[in-house]
């Protein structure tokens, strides 16, 4: 049993119509039948043929999509579909992949879908399950932890019961103080460990904000302790050890963090805590690194970057490789030592090059040099590689691969990244036409200091914040003519306020669906009372 997200298109336009027939409908209306299409390599052919205009990166996507719709997802499978209305609909696959040359909208690719429940409400989805959901792809699977038994406990009316690896004792730290208390009670050979997100949790906050980096840094300066590694580093559900930095030095002369360094906790639980301690103890030659230095945008902030590619062994024939990339629709995979170390790279351009030297060519001769970056590199400076080549892979403190970044990675991090910029962008040239059609300048220069009025020619030189106390005023609340309750849209606009300052501060972690909501609302409630385009 699996479980897949397949969206109702961009903006909800398909979520009607697959409700209410007990379908899921998909888009690429150029495309025809792929009843009879049985290969990957055969869909791409017929995407690349129906879009002739799109290039090699949009082409492979989409292809995955379909695959995935036409041949991945079976009977039986759970399907989600997030709705419009921020509630989520879940169903099960009941049927294959069908085309429908003729219906009402034109051309459909379908595959029939029993819905169990049509109105979850978000707030009964663990954040954890509700990130997972949020991809910008149409059609995809939901494999992370234990998704299929989740949504299925979803589609019988009971709560999100969360991830099985949970940390339940991570959960009962719901204040700085019994974070504190515990690291005080363990030896340092048993220190506390918890992932990034559960660490951000003791402080009720669940992105890293500058402002929320430094309180916590703060915090754990005030009570002598440190995380390792800094706890501004590496994916938001990397694990960190939270030490007694700052305690006196034991019957030995070492300190708590020395003494960690010296466990084979290091090696055996946190990936990259080797350097990081380095860093910290300034045995690399430069200064010791404290925690506000180290904000930057990672290679190890990225998911992909922490998670174990498919490859294969050094020996290995190359038709393992073929069929391995041909099953799972890669473009190249790595090829790793008995030790995990890179040794290169196998793809379908270095398998072409050797079968021309040689039809019988082994493994070693398609094996062409691979790229890697260190969990700790700014991504920025990758992102040139990953354009040119497509990948790079990623390696950990011990020179093994542990992830891969591909382009589709960034264009989808990519997505992640502006969508709550484009949406806020939205809110805001909507209220300044509003406002400039329908309140009088002088009016608008009304709610800005004196000295900045003259100025202000349009709604387009007010700031954001200026809107709420614009709005207050009830002769202009009248002039705008919504018959919506006036508390309640100021209440949202300042939430949007706050949501919108907040974008401006930079933070490596995302920004999930449920966080986007107020604003999302915000939008909707807009466009309903301004539909213009």
């Amino acid at each position: 049993m699996r479980a897949w997200v397949v969206r109702a298109g961009e903006n909800g336009q398909r979520e009607h119509a697959a409700l209410e027939e007990g379908v899921l409908l998909v888009g690429w209306h150029e495309l025809g039948d792929l009843s009879d299409v049985p290969t990957r390599e055969d869909i791409k052919a017929a995407v690349a043929a129906a879009y002739p205009d799109e290039g090699p990166y949009t082409v492979g996507n989409w292809t995955g999509q379909l695959y995935r719709f036409v041949h991945e997802i079976q009977p039986g499978d759970f399907v989600v579909l997030p709705l419009k209305s921020w509630r989520v609909a879940v169903g099960r696959v009941t049927g294959g992949y069908e085309h429908q040359a003729e219906s009402a909208d034109g051309p459909r690719h379908i595959r029939r879908v029993e819905w169990l429940v049509k109105d979850i409400d978000r707030q009964s989805i663990q954040p954890d399950l509700l990130d997972s959901m949020g991809s910008l792809l149409t059609v995809f699977e939901l494999s992370r932890f234990a998704a299929a038994e989740r949504i299925a406990a979803l589609a019988e009316g009971k709560p999100d019961p969360g991830r099985p690896d949970a940390d339940e004792f991570a959960a009962s730290l719901t204040e700085p103080v019994k974070l504190y208390e515990e690291v005080r009670r363990r030896a340092a050979d048993e220190p506390l460990t918890l992932s990034i997100r559960d660490f951000l949790a003791v402080w009720g906050v669940q992105r890293r904000y500058p402002a929320a980096v430094e309180q916590i840094k703060n915090d754990l300066d005030e009570r002598g302790l440190v995380t390792v590694p800094p706890f501004t580093e590496g994916s938001i559900d990397s694990k960190i050890a939270v030490l007694a930095g700052g305690a006196e030095p034991d019957a030995s002369g070492a300190s708590a963090v020395t003494r960690f360094t010296d466990t084979s906790v290091v090696s055996d639980m946190i990936a990259g805590v080797y350097d990081s301690l380095q860093r910290l103890l300034g045995r690399d030659g430069g200064e010791p690194e404290t925690e506000t230095q180290t904000v930057a945008y990672r290679v190890s902030n990225l998911e992909s970057a922490n998670r174990m590619p498919e490859f294969v062994r050094v020996g290995a024939g190359l038709k393992t490789a073929m069929t391995l990339m041909v099953l799972r629709g890669y473009s190249q995979l790595p090829v790793l030592d008995e030790d995990g170390r890179l040794r290169g790279v196998v793809s379908w351009e270095s398998i072409g090059r050797a079968h021309l030297a040689d039809p019988r060519a082994s493994l070693e001769a398609a094996t062409v040099r691979g790229q890697e970056a260190d969990r700790s590199d700014d991504l920025l400076d990758w992102i040139g590689t990953i354009q040119q080549s497509g990948f790079v892979l990623v390696r950990d403190h011990d020179h093994k691969v542990c992830g891969m970044i591909t382009a589709s990675d960034l264009t989808v991090q990519f997505g992640i990244r502006v969508r709550p910029f484009v949406l806020v962008e939205e809110i805001e040239q909507r209220l300044r036409r509003v406002v400039d059609q329908r309140i009088p300048l002088d009016r608008i220069r009304a709610v800005v200091p004196a000295r900045r009025a003259s100025r202000v020619n349009s709604a387009a030189n007010l700031t954001f914040g200026a809107y709420g106390h614009l709005l207050k005023v009830p002769e202009n609340w009248a002039a705008i003519g919504w018959a919506i309750d006036q508390e309640y849209f100021l209440a949202a606009l300042e939430e949007c306020r706050q949501f919108r300052n907040s974008l401006m501060h930079f933070s490596p972690d995302p920004v999930t669906d449920d966080q986007l909501l107020p604003a999302q609302g915000l939008l909707e409630l807009l466009r309903s009372m301004d539909p213009q385009n």
